[in-house]
């Protein structure tokens, strides 16, 4: 049974049916964020003191790049996905809505990028 009118089918106007993937990506991200977060809430709180060199020597292990650069680049991707939905639910004007979309794409990837420069930079030992 569909109930779009024919005019609707031949445009191919209707669901995008786009909106089950990204639910589930989104579940996805934030399931894997939950074992990550963890990891991380009692890796810092075993470390003996928040210092320059001792988080930089934490960060440079190879164990503690690869955590930090899935859970960096999970969160950038979850976080993009929410703002994603938010902006598509609450801004109704058609071209505030492409802006702000882009502005947040924009904003998710620098994101990303810097997290994952940093700590690959700090893992190769490039920082004193």
């Amino acid at each position: 049974m569909n109930l779009a009118t024919p005019l609707n089918r031949v445009l191919g106007l209707g669901s995008a049916k786009g909106g089950a993937e990204h639910w589930w990506v989104q579940r996805l991200t934030a399931a894997a964020l939950v074992p990550l977060g963890l990891w991380l809430a009692f890796a810092l709180a075993g470390l003996d003191d928040f210092g320059y060199a001792t988080v930089v020597a934490w960060i440079a292990q190879p164990a503690t790049s690869v955590l930090l650069i899935l859970a960096g680049l999970t969160l950038a991707y979850h976080s993009y996905l929410g703002v994603q939905v938010v902006i598509e639910d609450y801004v109704h004007d058609g071209a505030a809505k492409v802006v702000l979309l882009t502005l947040s794409t924009f904003a998710h990837v620098a994101v990303a990028i810097v997290a994952l420069f940093s700590i690959l930079r700090i893992s190769f030992g490039t920082v004193s």
